[in-house]
């Protein structure tokens, strides 16, 4: 095995180069509302002379109102979309009717299912592989349904209603295991099925198989005393396996995968089941692993379908990615028919990551975490001769980024690699974790601009340019100068030079950096604001946001530059003025915008359109999503369109409610991450920022735009002492704050300063089918 310290000089190219900040809440008792500026600890007491009022600290507080976010069915589901899901970030299922039977179908898929056969590209030899399902098979009709989603406990109950009798179960998934209880009443049995599916690509749905390609073996089966078995071989080696028990009213599965070895996964998923805790203990250590994910922040909005969405949404991404596990395909783990079985670097990993932060939870980066075991790949993905000193990946990969990457010059989408090293810097930023930085984005972000400055060359302006390079999916391929990858190269350039002073490290290739930020060509503009590249306006419709990278999310070019909002503001328009290829991501990716604009009716109008009926591709009633197949990172980019709107950190700035619509009159926001590694508490109501905490988690330079009016601005630390301030731009103060203190800010009279759910303005129903 390859040593640690071999693979980072590998990295680095023979460049050689030391835990995240624990997050705890304050215990302090609640001191007297209305005390002064300037009050310090009361003589002798150790009392604080200020707390927040936090309504959210008990399980009740929390069972409660996430209860009013759970999905609800009614009806029963006939579609993926239309139904309740679960997962652990590997093993996931789906609960619908069984197309093929009377039965309610379980999907069985899993994250780490793949073939193993890369000469026949990510789509079919590398692609995620289905497993099978479980039906519950009533004896009678179908005639009605009653199910709940509970996110609090992240479990599946509910009854099943037919004209023998009745159904009532429970499911969850836990550290691997899909565990269900089921009882019958009346005239009805329980009866489950397992049913194994063809280890072939869902991809089969467009195309046929590639020449060459041979189908993998049919699947065996056996029993090993009470524990049923489904062995999946495979020709390009390695095994599936899928193991089941029911005793009595409960039924646990279990879903392994090796490779090369093609029966590790038997013997690893017969031993997982037979070892397996009680059920109740099971779903005791399921509920508490769920009710503390929870209470690391708390978001309320007073538009009740969505705030509802947004807590979907991360129950939804804590059920599809864990730090470690499997880099998030385009389905997440719940595999059904689809073009796209596979992970996509162009911008569908990108905007699944994005929410981790805000609701801080760097716990879920599953992406940093591939990044980091990836590195070796990575380097392989490179034609030979750039092997010494690059990295890259191609448009697509399995979980371990296996896929070549084109070369500048080819017409091929360069910047993939680049883009998922932003969401690392993003990890980085919002956590201060020195070790991520040193060993994972440093030596790849080198590495990923290296591959760059072999191709950039200048020409007769004195400007370094690019030759041809792919803004992704936007059919017409530029001469030279993309403008996604010219942001691209801006952004890496800057960071590793932010980097190496970060880390102390006196590159040798810092000279070539800062020349390329000097001598690289602008960005090319026209009438209608930012081309797609040199000689290659934005001429047709076109779902991605890819040529306004520079903009969001890398916020090079931004609205705090006075001297370029007429241009962003031309860009996003013409944008999407071009209407007709226009997909769910292009709305949530407007809504973004224009939040950074600080407008936030216009982003309301824009993220709305993501939820409405009538548009071709609409959120589901699930908060799924599917185009020509399931595509898990609109909804998610969705929830950081409302981050966007509630707090937004970047150019050093940490800003409270930057957007929110007039008719948000109240919103409340607690222990919300930002970069800098900040958690910032803020309760808005009657349309005023009352309040506004922060706490420092790893004592990096805080700049707050804080928002608050009717008066002067009382600045306080945690002991009383007025917080050393001093205003740097409009609005804006820069504030001394010690790693581990915590300061509040507010203006006129000290408010209470309570965390608690707002009222809800804008009624709506239940997700689901309700």
């Amino acid at each position: 095995m390859t040593s640690r310290r071999t693979v980072l000089g590998t990295v680095l190219g023979g460049t050689t180069l030391a835990a995240l900040p624990t997050v705890a809440e304050a215990a302090s008792p609640d001191a007297p509302a209305g005390a002064v500026e300037g009050e310090g600890l009361a003589a002798g007491t150790g009392r604080a002379p200020w707390t927040l009022r936090n309504r959210m600290d008990s399980g009740g507080a929390w069972s409660g109102f996430l209860r009013r976010q759970d999905l609800i069915w009614r009806k029963l589901p006939k579609l993926w979309h239309e139904g309740p899901f679960l997962g652990d970030g590997r093993l996931g299922s789906m609960v619908y009717q069984d197309p093929d039977t009377n039965g309610i179908r379980f999907t069985v898929q899993h994250g780490e299912v793949q073939d193993h056969r890369p000469e026949f590209g990510s789509g079919w030899g590398t692609c995620r592989l289905p497993v099978g399902h479980l039906t519950l098979d009533p004896v009678g009709t179908v005639t009605a349904v009653d199910w709940r989603l509970s996110l609090w406990d992240a479990e599946l109950t509910g009854t099943v209603t037919t004209d023998k009798g009745s159904l009532t179960f429970a499911a969850f998934i836990h550290d691997g295991i899909l565990a269900t209880r089921a009882t019958a009443d009346g005239g009805e049995k329980v009866r489950w099925t397992f049913h194994p599916e063809e280890a072939i690509s869902p991809r089969k749905i467009s195309e046929e198989p590639p020449a060459g390609y041979t189908p993998n073996p049919p699947w065996t089966t056996r029993t090993t005393g009470d524990v049923q078995q489904v062995l999946q071989p495979l020709t390009g080696d390695g095994q599936t396996a899928t193991a089941h028990r029911r005793s009595g009213d409960v039924l646990l599965l279990t879903v392994a995968h090796s490779h090369p070895s093609d029966t590790r996964a038997g013997e690893a998923s017969l031993k997982k089941i037979q070892r397996a805790d009680a059920y109740g203990v099971l779903r005791s250590r399921h509920t508490s692993w769920w009710h503390a994910f929870y209470r690391k922040s708390f978001v309320s909005v007073p538009d009740e379908r969505l705030q509802s969405f947004h807590w979907i949404q991360l129950y939804k991404i804590a059920s599809a990615s864990r730090e470690g596990g499997p880099v998030m395909a385009t389905s997440g783990p719940w595999l059904e028919p689809t073009p796209w079985p596979a992970v996509w670097w162009n911008l569908n990993v990108q905007l699944e990551y994005w929410i981790v932060h805000g609701s801080n939870h760097p716990e879920l980066d599953s992406l940093a975490s591939t990044l980091r075991q990836s590195q070796e790949q990575l380097i392989a993905n490179v034609p030979a001769a750039y092997r010494s000193d690059s990295a890259g990946v191609g448009r697509s990969s399995d979980m371990f980024m296996n896929r070549s990457a084109p070369t500048p010059g080819s017409g091929g989408e360069s910047g993939n690699l680049t883009w998922a090293l932003h969401n690392a810097w993003l990890s980085y930023r919002h956590t201060m974790n020195e070790a991520l930085l040193r060993d994972t984005i440093y030596p790849l972000l080198r590495r990923a601009m290296n591959y760059y400055l072999h191709f950039l060359q200048p020409e007769d302006d004195g400007k370094l340019h690019l030759p041809s390079t792919l803004s992704p999916e936007y059919p017409v391929v530029p001469p030279k100068d993309t403008n996604y990858d010219l942001s691209l190269i801006r952004w890496g350039c800057a960071t590793l030079l932010e980097a190496s002073e970060r880390l102390g490290v006196d590159d040798p290739l810092k000279p070539r950096w800062q020349e390329v930020l000097t001598k690289l060509t602008p960005y090319p503009v026209d009438g209608n604001g930012f081309m797609i590249g040199a000689d290659t306006p934005y001429a047709q419709s076109h779902r991605h946001y890819s040529h306004l990278l520079m903009v969001y999310p890398l916020h090079l070019v931004n609205w705090d530059q006075p001297e370029q909002r007429e241009l962003i503001e031309k860009s996003v328009a013409h944008w999407h003025a071009l209407t007709g290829a226009h997909r769910g991501y292009s709305y949530t990716g407007a809504a973004s915008l224009y939040a950074m604009m600080g407008r936030g009716d216009t982003a309301l109008s824009y993220l709305k359109k993501f939820f409405d009926p009538t548009t071709r591709y609409p959120c589901r009633a699930n908060t799924h999503y599917t185009e020509a197949g399931p595509v898990i990172e609109t909804p998610l980019s969705a929830s950081q369109s409302l981050h966007d709107m509630l707090c937004q950190s970047w150019g050093g700035v940490v800003r409270v409610f930057p957007a929110v619509p007039e008719s948000w009159a109240d919103v409340t926001l607690h222990d919300f991450r930002t970069q800098g590694a900040f958690l910032v508490s803020a309760a808005r109501t009657g349309g005023v920022t009352r309040f506004v905490r922060v706490r420092s988690l790893a004592g990096e330079p805080l700049e707050l735009r804080h928002g608050l009016t009717g008066g002067p601005v009382t600045a306080l630390l945690d002991d009383g002492a007025p917080a050393r301030t001093r205003p740097t731009d409009d609005g804006t103060l820069a504030i001394d704050l010690p790693k581990g203190r915590e300061v509040l800010l507010y203006a006129g009279r000290r408010p209470d300063l309570v965390i608690a759910p707002v009222t809800v303005s804008e009624p709506g129903e239940p997700w689901g089918l309700p």
